[in-house]
Parts: structure tokens; sequence; C-alpha cells
């Protein structure tokens, strides 16, 4: 596309999106999407197209065929999606397209955007400016101004516990809120998520602040295409350095505290089990937004994303209840179902050429589509609390070219399957 086309495209996705959240912030909005109330908006008649007609279209889109299980009945998102992470196939969606605030879920798109910047070891001394701009009620981690940290610490901060104080530091490392926003927005755009405008990078509530279940599908699946985002993501609990203190004598130590990751699907609660076979990803919840939530689950070498958008029943983790049993029903209905959709891949990914090659897993040939065979994954490691990252390629097509973009044909993969170990 020109770019003028293109530049006008977007200018006109953003104002669409911002007359959308006003519309959220109105009187009548505030007093209703709140976690526990019930959605007083409609989606809009048509929305973006993006990824097939259908998923432009309000309401639940799915295709059964014979011997399909039929739907959860007892689903009351405004919004949900449940995705084949590797093919994009698009088995079922509910509203995917429609603009709505995303709570921390936008935190992916944070991490995808800014992850390759540093290495892990990475220190950073934390100034008072770096905190500047937090908003009032902001989910913490406990970073401490004059205090030093590790990009690795950060990054923990912002998975486990959602903390914006650790998205503000990250974001003064790059130069600041307003070019992490840019670079964010740019990104959106590189993926196709056209329905996403950044106001925060933390996702915290701002007036024209909007994406879409779609959107915060295609933000995973980029995301998982990274060993540390996938790392991360399946941590249940790591040591977070503490504040130094120094003892009479005047010796200075600084200790250690354990962070756990609020991801109740990988975590556990006292009325959610930890789901099978689940890898993360991220979760939010803000006054505008209710409770969102992407999930990543394999079982038997399928890789399903699921994202869900503000439950209207009233019930305590909701979200992820909502979650595992759409899981349930993907991983039952895949091969059974039409697809409804894709999830379309980044504006720079196109059909790999024929006469490219990659080696198969295992030394197979694993051709796929345009005769190429898959690449395989490199083992990734351990995450803290016992859940790691296993080996693994799946079929697909994965094409690194020398210039450094990926060539795909349709199908996306990751490049390791991410899979919950049993923990000790």
């Amino acid at each position: 596309m020109p770019a003028p086309k293109k530049a006008l495209r977007r200018s006109l996705t953003v104002t669409s999106a911002a007359l959308t959240a006003l519309a959220l912030l109105s009187p009548a909005a505030l007093a209703a999407p709140g976690p526990s109330g019930s959605p007083s908006a409609t989606p809009p008649a048509s929305m973006s197209a993006v990824g097939g007609a259908r998923l432009g279209k309000p309401g639940t889109q799915v295709d059964l065929a014979g011997g399909a299980p039929v739907l959860p009945k007892d689903l009351t998102a405004r919004s949900w999606i449940v995705a084949d992470a590797e093919s994009g196939d698009v088995l079922a969606a509910h509203n995917a397209h429609w603009r709505l605030a995303p709570a921390s879920t936008l935190k992916m798109l944070f991490a995808d955007t800014l992850l390759p910047k540093w290495p892990k070891t990475t220190k950073h001394k934390v100034e008072v400016s770096d905190l500047a701009g937090i908003g009032a009620g902001s989910s913490m981690v406990g970073i401490k101004e004059k205090e030093t940290y590790t990009v690795h610490d950060l990054w923990l901060g912002v998975f486990l516990r959602s903390g914006n104080d650790a998205v503000h530091v990250l974001s003064a490392m790059n130069d600041g809120v307003d070019k992490t926003v840019a670079d964010m927005n740019a990104h959106a755009d590189e993926l196709q998520a056209l329905d996403t405008t950044v106001v925060s990078p933390d996702g915290y509530d701002m007036p024209g602040q909007v994406s879409s279940a779609y959107d915060l599908t295609l933000f995973a699946r980029s995301g998982l295409q990274k060993k540390d985002f996938r790392e991360y993501a399946s941590t249940v609990s790591a040591k977070f350095p503490g504040e130094t203190t120094k003892n009479k004598k005047g010796k200075a130590s600084r200790g250690t505290f354990e962070i756990q990751n609020t991801n109740r699907l990988l975590a556990g609660d006292s009325d959610v089990e930890v789901y099978p076979g689940i890898a993360g990803v991220k979760n939010g919840n803000t006054t505008n937004a209710g409770a969102t939530f992407t999930g990543v689950a394999e079982r038997g070498g399928r890789v399903l994303l699921v994202t869900v958008m503000n439950p209207a029943k009233d019930e305590h983790n909701e979200v992820y209840k909502e979650t595992a049993r759409l899981f349930d029903w993907g991983f039952k209905a895949a091969g059974k179902v039409r697809p409804v959709g894709e999830l379309v891949g980044p504006r720079s990914a196109t059909a790999a050429s024929p006469s490219a090659e990659a080696s198969g897993e295992a030394g197979g040939t694993g051709k796929g589509a345009a005769g190429t065979g898959p690449v395989a994954g490199v083992q990734a490691g351990h995450g803290a609390g016992g859940v790691g990252i296993a080996a693994g390629i799946t079929a697909g097509v994965l094409v690194l070219l020398a210039g450094g973009a990926f060539l795909v044909n349709r199908k996306w993969p990751l490049p390791d399957l991410v899979r919950r170990r049993t923990r000790p």
C-alpha cells in the first residue's frame, strides 16, 4: 500500500478508536462496564474485517461441522476469540473486533515492542522521574527510587505482578513514555492490529485507549515468537530485589521478596485450578475494561490462544473460568469446525519463497507449504517457580532470511512449544 494511503487509513483508525473510547467514557458507560456490572453498550453493527469478513460482524461467529461440540452456553464476556496459535485459524469468535479498554493485557504489546532493546543483564538505577505519572490505584511490583535493577528484574515485575512501576522504568530507559507509546502504536500497525490505539504503555484507563480481542491475540502470538517473552509469561513465581538497608555498623545489605504471577490459570486460586497445558500470557483489570485475559495453552501438540474481555457475570475469577471453558471447547472442536477467519501475520511477513530452504525438525524433511520445512526450535531455559519451556516445533513454515524478516506462508508456528511442567 502506498505510504499516503496507509497513513490515511491509520489516521482514520485512530480517530474511530478515539470516538469509541469517548463513548465508553460517557456517564452511562462509566456506571456500567466495571468488572461486576452488566455492559450497557452494544457492539457496532460493523467492525474491522481484518482476518475475514465474519470477524467484523457483531455476535457469535462459529461454523460447526459434523461431530463438533457446541459452544459453552454460559459465556458472558463482551468479546472473546479462540484461535490456533500456529495456523492462525480462528475457530470461533464473539465481537472479535469490538474496540474496548484493554487494561493490562496491553502490556503484551509493550513487552513485544521493548523486549529486544536490552540484554537481561542490563542494569538501571531508578530515578525519581522514572516513576512519575503512574496512575492512582495502579498495580505495582514495589520498585524503589535510587535502587538498581536488572532488565530481567523489571520484566519479571511486568509479567508476574503487572507492575506499572516496572513499565514506567522501562519506558524511561526507552527515552520516555511518549516515545514508548509511539513505538507501541507503530508496532501495532506493523502487526495489523488496527483496532488498537495506545495512550498509556501500561494499559491504565485513558481516554482514547482501546484494543480488541482480535488485536490482543495478535500481540500474544507475536510475543510468543520471542524466547524471553515465553519464559516470563510462563513463570509462576520469582524472587524480586528488595530495598537496601544498613545495619548498626553501617553495612549495607539487600534482600529479596517473592512475587507470584497473577494469572490464575497459571498460578491457581481458591476457586480456579491451574489449567493443564497453560503457558501464559497476560491478565488485566481496570474500571473501564473490567477483567481481561489472553491465554495460551498446549494439548496434544496443538497450541490455542484464547482472549476474553469483560465478562458480565458477577463472580470471582470469572474471566479465567470463561477462558478455561473456551480452551476446553477449542481443543475438542479443533479439526471439527470450519474457521471463521484467521490471525493475520505482520505486514513484513509475505508468502515464503518456494526456493527458500530451512532445516526440518530432528533432521526430518518437514515439508510444508511452499515446499519449505519448519525451523527446529532451540530449547529454552527454565522459568522460576518450576515452570519451564520445553523444546519442540510443530509443522508449519518459518524461514528467517539474512535480511532479518520472517517470511511466512499463512502458518506462523511457535519456535518452541510452551508446556507446563510439573512443579516440584
